[in-house]
């Protein structure tokens, strides 16, 4: 796991068992994908997730462009409740997959205890579908 951010002001959601919690679904995902956690060397994909905080917009600027000359500027807006889970290019940084799940809680108690069903259908979409 590259790096995760919980943006919550909320101490329930805003700890380390969280995070452990999150980086344990987000790995047991990707292994049930077929990927596996590299531990020495440059792996193929990076991952960043971040759960969201109330009304708060993240800018993020990554390399686009031919050969990763050029940088693209995106703003993502987070709400409490929001995940999104990012992969990325390891040597260019680029990113390559990105979903946004999202529940409509209000109580961080109850986005924490369903934690494990955002990731989950965050990766209901990976791997793309090959375009024909």
């Amino acid at each position: 796991m590259e790096n995760g951010f919980v943006r919550s002001n909320n101490p329930s959601l805003n700890n380390d068992l969280v995070r452990k919690k999150m980086n344990a679904d987000i790995e047991r995902s990707l292994e049930e994908k077929g990927l596996s956690k590299v531990t020495s060397g440059i792996p193929d994909l990076t991952v960043r997730y971040t759960l969201g905080t109330p009304r708060a917009v993240e800018t993020e600027v990554y390399p686009s462009g031919w050969r990763g000359w050029g940088s693209r500027v995106v703003k993502v807006p987070y709400t409490e409740g929001t995940l999104v889970i990012d992969l990325r290019s390891p040597v260019t940084r680029s990113l390559i997959w990105r979903s946004i799940a999202r529940d409509d809680q209000n109580d961080p108690s109850k986005i924490e205890a369903r934690l494990d069903n955002m990731v989950k259908k965050a990766f209901q979409k990976y791997p793309p579908k090959q375009k024909k």
